[in-house]
């Protein structure tokens, strides 16, 4: 483990190494209650299992908010709080996602330009080269080499003005309100920008992946390799190869303000390599800097030196051009894995298209909106960014409960609802933060939810269907605890629905499980591993 794990928020970055230990969701208690003819919802069966749930002494002291709702006819069927304001975590990607399906549109694309309003003489470009980003999360580096390589294909080996960014489609404000000092360098609070680069096919915009592979003997030097390659980021490594049996202290975090990342402390001999997710400090610096490296590689000529941030001119001709996956190939990697900086750019690009403005304040204006039209009372929202990752953001179950609701009735429903993890999938891509949860359980491959993790803040949103065929809606949010985690409470809740006829009154509750293994490590600020996925 390459860094020490602390309360709030710090990670380690083991995602590449394996998941969290399959939830152990067996049910540890079957009750069956009938209800009188004519009972109304809070009289029934279900009340009285959820309560007994939500009784688990993990929660006492703590806030609780939990609605259950008929899927096809928006009943109510059991009410806890459900008025309360409380942190939704990573529930708060719910409404920017519907809200970029709504407003974006699915077929939503990005693309990220080369330009240029200089003359050609020859092979020489007799001007600026300008690289402009619209707010793409999902570029590669090898989407920056065949940029490159269309530059060299249109005949251009020497450009004699400089290589200009343009991110202006977003405002320059990085980090989001109430983001947390301490996690500057991690990758799920990346800074966002209109031009950024993802190093992987998760499309963790913003950050650059380190490699640590010690080295043959201890007292030897390891190696370090940076993913992409670039010359933008700096390393500094201090670390050292200890014996096999040594303690593992590496460490691998970026300096305060600085594109240099420091490697220190031990990694074992023989140990496997040690794979960090870093967050850049300038990701436009960074984007640029793979952009030119990759010209140089296709024959291009460009001047080194400080590269200026500023718009393209008016009028300047695309020389070559990229485009993104669509935004509905998009909502899979955002959703399944809970990517924090695509809900950012979503936020910003949501603004830009509404309002003309790329910035958080007119993104979140538009998501507001959008959730108000859907019969949300948002008087009882506040939403601080797209992502969940602050802290300011409040939601309650209603308010989630109603937004799923709603969200049944769009045409693009299918698409969106496919993009949600499924519980106890054991491929990645498709149960993502639910990959471990609820197996052998009815639940399993069943129930489809957002989950939500921050410190003493946990929520898991979404449908599932009941033992009777009836689908039902479902959002509960859990605050201000103390144990190490409540996820089994959340997911006993889903069970329950899951194993219950509950329009026919017979509910089969099931009890959280206690399994310290079962349970994702709270000091862990998100739910899984690769840690970080809130």
């Amino acid at each position: 483990m390459s860094r020490p794990v602390n309360p709030e928020p710090r990670l380690t970055a083991l995602r590449r190494r394996g998941w969290i230990p399959a939830l152990a969701a067996a049910l540890a208690c079957t009750l069956t209650w009938s209800s009188p003819a004519g009972a109304g919802p809070s009289d029934t069966g279900l009340k009285g299992a959820i309560d007994t749930i939500l009784g688990d002494p993990r929660l006492d002291g703590g806030a609780v908010s939990v609605v259950v709702a008929d899927a096809a006819t928006g009943e109510r069927l059991y009410r806890r709080d459900a008025g309360d304001r409380l942190m939704p975590a990573s529930n708060t990607k719910l409404a920017t996602s519907v809200a970029a399906m709504a407003l974006l549109g699915p077929g939503h694309r990005w693309t990220t330009d080369v330009l240029t309003s200089g003359r050609r003489h020859g092979s020489t470009l007799v001007g600026d080269l300008h690289l402009r980003g619209s707010g793409d999360p999902t570029t590669l580096a090898a989407d920056y080499d065949r940029l490159a390589a269309d530059v060299a294909a249109t005949g251009i080996r020497r450009i004699t003005g400089r290589l200009v960014a343009d991110d202006t489609a977003f405002d320059s404000v990085r980090l989001g309100r109430s983001w947390a000092a301490d996690d500057e360098s991690a990758y799920y609070s990346a800074p966002i920008s209109a031009l950024t680069l993802a190093p992987d096919t998760d499309y963790d915009s913003g950050t650059v992946v380190v490699e640590v592979t010690p080295g043959a003997r201890p007292g030897d030097r390891p190696s370090v390799r940076l993913t992409p390659p670039n010359s933008h980021v700096r390393l500094d490594v201090g670390a050292t190869t200890v014996a096999e049996d040594a303690p593992a202290d590496l460490a691998v975090e970026r300096r305060h303000g600085t594109e240099t990342i420091t490697v220190g402390g031990g990694i074992p001999a023989g140990a496997a390599t040690v794979k960090e997710w870093i967050a850049v400090h300038d990701p436009t610096a960074y984007a640029t800097s793979v952009f030119a490296d990759a010209l140089r590689a296709h024959g291009v000529r460009v001047p080194d030196g400080p590269r200026p941030v500023r718009a393209a001119p008016p009028g300047a001709r695309v020389v070559a051009a990229h485009r993104s996956m669509p935004l509905t190939e998009l909502m899979h990697p955002f959703m399944k894995l809970s990517n924090n900086m695509h809900a950012e750019a979503l936020t910003k690009t949501i603004g830009r298209t509404v309002s003309g403005a790329g910035t958080w304040d007119a993104g979140l204006a538009a998501v507001r909106t959008d959730l108000e039209g859907r019969g949300v009372d948002i008087r009882g929202v506040r939403q601080a960014d797209g992502s969940g990752l602050s802290r300011m953001n409040l939601f309650p179950a209603e308010a989630l409960t109603t937004l799923l609701l709603s969200a049944r009735g769009e045409p693009w429903y299918a698409a969106w609802y496919d993009a949600l993890p499924v519980a106890c999938a054991p491929d990645r891509a498709v149960g993502g933060t639910l990959r471990s949860r609820m197996c052998s359980t009815p639940a399993a491959l069943n129930a489809r939810a957002k989950t939500g993790s921050l410190t003493g803040a946990s929520a898991l949103s979404g449908y599932v269907t009941d033992a009777a065929g009836r689908e039902l809606v479902y959002s509960v949010v859990l605050n201000n605890y103390l144990a190490s985690s409540v996820k089994s409470v959340e997911d006993a809740v889903v069970v329950t629905l899951a194993s219950s006829d509950t329009a026919g009154g017979t509910v089969r509750g099931a009890a959280p499980s206690r399994a310290r293994t079962a349970e994702p490590d709270a000091s862990l600020e998100c739910s899984w591993h690769r840690p970080g996925r809130c």
